[in-house]
């Protein structure tokens, strides 16, 4: 199964080691998923999560998160995206994460913020929109 992660999902995984996005970063550490991963979004993760202010939150250094990323590309299904899908969401890095998941045939685009997706002018994908407790809901229901 291969699904595309939100950065939202990232950071909260690596924030708490309990709940629903850590179970996500946990299934793609031992590759029972697979991670849908486009450069745009690897650059979104690590932005994002090198920020001064999500270091302290996260108590990580920049070569921890460094070294998670790297693991995480590592295992991930690499794709280039050599064309705009424009949704047109309000976040336009949302915008990216919405491409990789239509590019990558992913089943599921995995998002604390599903509100942000609602809105998309283009619809009717292959892919589910789902926050991580549904996601591990269904993946409990279905492979456990």
């Amino acid at each position: 199964m291969v699904i595309t992660v939100d950065t939202n999902v990232i950071f909260s995984a690596l924030y708490s080691n309990v709940g629903a996005s850590n179970f996500i970063l946990q299934l793609i550490l031992n590759e029972k998923v697979k991670l849908a991963l486009s450069p745009q979004i690897y650059f979104e993760y690590y932005d994002v999560l090198t920020r001064e202010e999500n270091l302290t939150l996260l108590g990580l250094s920049v070569e921890e998160v460094e070294s998670v990323l790297d693991l995480l590309a590592l295992l991930a299904q690499k794709h280039s995206i050599y064309f705009l899908i424009r949704p047109n969401l309000i976040d336009e890095d949302d915008n990216m994460v919405y491409e990789c998941a239509f590019v990558s045939n992913s089943e599921y685009l995995v998002t604390s913020n599903i509100r942000d997706f609602t809105n998309a002018e283009l619809k009717g994908f292959a892919f589910k929109i789902i926050t991580p407790r549904d996601f591990c809901k269904i993946w409990r229901t279905n492979y456990e």
